[in-house]
């Protein structure tokens, strides 16, 4: 038993060191809590999603006393763990530096050595205000507690029950550090032992707000061990390595000129081409699932956004209001009242419009409404990041009107038009997400029936599909709740991928009606789906899980002929001409660089197939294939050539190495 042990404690019901806290009656517990017979217990092991939660939450307590034994001024914010991480927050004079990391790590270590114990103590409201006096955040803090408008991850310092401060112990008892905190906690720092590491520094304004002070925050990540740590240091090179911010430059695919703004993104030409195949393939799908192509403004004046309730719930996310039309006379008196007009940051209501102008009958639905449409959206430039969280985006936007008995069906129907259509772009790794609403928020518009109608037939359609179903309490959006397709890339990564909404809301807020079989109106159900989410972002997710190398249909620049010598030029160019003619994009290398600069140049460019000749192919009316990986095919016919080249673009094969175009 653990010196630390006592009779009735989790130290003496759990012998395995990996255990490193507990649940009691499904709360999360130290093992230094003391539990009763009537108790039900379970062990937290450290391999555990609550066992890692548990370790990086104490290794980020280990960061805040190392960087206040370095800097005794330095303020505390908040330091909760995150996705396989920690960070903590300080507020400080001065930014940290890379120097000072190094400095911080070194002190963490001799922490972490002295196996200093996490010891739970309770104290009242005035108890922690009076130790704490020199934290002005964390007295912020306890006069929030348990409020909706404390900082993102205060849960983890302060919650509605009772306040608790640990305290950071010597073997001899003594209290060598302290911080407001719920827990749990590791039993000492020693069990953090070495799989951890300090990864970056960022700025934050305090409690998310612009109107507060901007700290100084410190990620990092811990595991249980530090094989499990270089591995995940290998999947962020290697994440790094796909950076579609990078990839994008290299490969000259898009970029974010100063002069246009923040979030706001051009494509270039080989961008615009994958760009251009990627919504071409969606318009095939959409056609033949009886989808109607519309188009709309990309602004309105504000009376729509009034009438969707997006001005009322979703101001913050849009851009200010222009002004306009407007007629002041000579002596600046208005003689025409102006209007403000909004970008839109969604299409939903001006499909509605669609729906509206004409009178409608049963026999019409379900009646699809599709749109490739730009959106505005005011992101704070903290956000941006890249393709993935942009300003402007075009959404692959639908809106489908069925009647009341139609609704499960057409959620079916579409929810395997994205499995399908995400598995023809190389994505075959998915789970659902079933977003819901939060009671008694008043961010959800609609009655509570109507939400509980909507998810429980969501519920049934993801359960259906076979597909894991995960729960996301809370994140509907404000019209009603939603499944997503989360997908994983080739690295594991999870991207929320497309959507589909239920909204009994809208049509009730734009008075939408259909004639029934019974000659009466009837209101319609609205379903809102993107297959895509936004075309920006499904670009950045496509080039970084194929780290570019995309399949053959979708590479800007498909077949690249290279001769031998320059002789060889005109064959290949009648070779290249076939494939053109096939609607191919290929194109001859003619340029003065020796033939092994020119297949450097055209595989550093990731083209797919490099079509070289010489003498021999020529005199057989042949071609050698190259592919990406270096693998070459020689002496394929022409005829052959032209032929299996289109066949992979049609097939939506990706072609990395001999034997992949078949």
């Amino acid at each position: 038993m653990p010196e630390n042990a006592r009779p009735n404690d989790g130290f003496a019901l759990f012998t395995d060191r990996n255990v490193v806290a507990m649940r009691v009656n499904g709360d999360l517990k130290d093992l230094a809590t003391t539990v009763t017979d009537t108790d039900v217990v379970e062990a937290v092991t450290i391999d555990s999603v609550d066992g890692l939660n548990i370790l990086r939450h104490s290794a980020a307590h280990v960061l805040a006393q190392a960087v206040q034994r370095i800097n005794p001024q330095a303020n505390l914010g908040i330091g909760p763990p995150v996705t396989d991480g920690f960070y903590y927050d300080f507020g400080v004079e001065t930014p940290f530096t890379p120097e000072d990391i190094k400095a911080i790590s070194k002190e963490m270590q001799r922490i972490v050595r002295e196996g200093q114990r996490f010891v739970r103590r309770v104290v009242t409201d005035d108890e922690a205000r009076a130790e704490l006096a020199d934290e002005p955040f964390k007295l912020e803090l306890i006069g929030l507690k348990g409020g909706k408008e404390a900082a993102e991850g205060a849960s983890v310092e302060v919650g509605e029950g009772e306040l608790t401060i640990y305290d950071n112990t010597t073997r001899d008892g003594e209290v060598v550090w302290k911080d407001l905190c719920r827990g749990p906690h590791l039993p000492n720092t020693r069990m953090i032992g070495n799989g951890w590491d300090l990864t970056r520094i960022a700025a934050a304004y305090w409690r998310g707000s612009e109107k507060n002070p901007q700290l100084q925050r410190i990620y990092g990540t811990a595991w249980p061990t530090k094989d499990e740590l270089r591995a995940y240091q290998e999947r962020i090179a290697e994440a790094e390595r796909r950076d579609h911010r990078k990839l994008g430059a290299e490969m000259d695919l898009f970029s974010f000129p100063d002069e246009i703004g923040s979030g706001l993104a051009v494509f270039h030409p080989k961008g615009g081409i994958i760009r251009y195949e990627i919504e071409e393939n969606l318009r095939k799908h959409l056609l033949r699932n009886g989808y109607d192509l519309v188009n709309s403004p990309h602004i309105t004046k504000k009376d729509l956004f009034m009438t969707s309730g997006h001005l009322q719930t979703y101001a913050d996310g849009m851009f200010p209001p222009m002004h306009l039309d407007e007629i002041v006379d000579e002596e600046g008196n208005i003689t025409r009242q102006g209007q403000d007009y909004y970008l839109k940051p969604m299409n939903c209501p001006f499909h509605n419009l669609v729906f509206r102008s004409r009178g409608r009958s049963y026999r019409e639905l379900p009646l699809r409404l599709a749109e490739f449409g730009t959106v505005y959206r005011y992101e704070k430039s903290g956000t941006l990041s890249g393709l993935t969280r942009v300003r402007g985006l075009t959404q692959d936007d639908a809106h489908i009107y069925v009647a009341q008995d139609q609704v499960k069906e057409e959620l079916t129907t579409n929810l395997n038009l994205v499995l399908d259509l995400l598995r023809d772009y190389g994505l075959n790794d998915f789970y659902l997400e079933l977003s819901t609403n939060e009671e008694g928020n008043p961010k959800f518009l609609g009655e509570p029936e109507q939400w509980s109608t909507a998810i429980d037939t969501l519920r049934e359609v993801a359960i259906e599909s076979g597909l894991e179903l995960v729960a996301d309490p809370g994140g509907a959006a404000f019209y009603g709740p939603k499944i997503s397709v989360q997908a994983r890339d080739a690295i594991g990564r999870t991207w929320q991928m497309s959507t589909i909404q239920l909204d009994f809301n809208q049509p009730e807020r734009f008075e939408l009606e259909y004639t029934g079989p019974d000659g009466q109106k009837h209101r319609p159900v609205m379903i809102h789906r993107a297959l895509l989410g936004s075309v920006e972002r499904f670009f950045a997710i496509l080039l970084e899980h194929y780290a570019g190398d995309f399949p053959l249909w979708l590479a800007p620049s498909q077949v690249v002929g290279v001769p031998v010598a320059e002789q060889y030029g005109d064959y290949l160019d009648d070779v290249i001409g076939q494939l053109r003619a096939a609607g191919v994009r290929a194109d001859v290398d003619h340029s003065d660089d020796r033939m092994q600069k020119k297949i450097r140049t055209h595989t550093t460019a990731k083209v797919p197939v490099i079509l070289i000749v010489g003498e021999q192919d020529r005199a057989a009316g042949t071609v050698s294939f190259r592919f990406r990986d270096g693998t070459q095919e020689n002496g394929v016919p022409v005829a052959d050539a032209v032929r299996r080249i289109n066949a992979a673009i049609a097939s939506h094969a990706l072609v990395l190495k001999a034997g992949d175009l078949a």
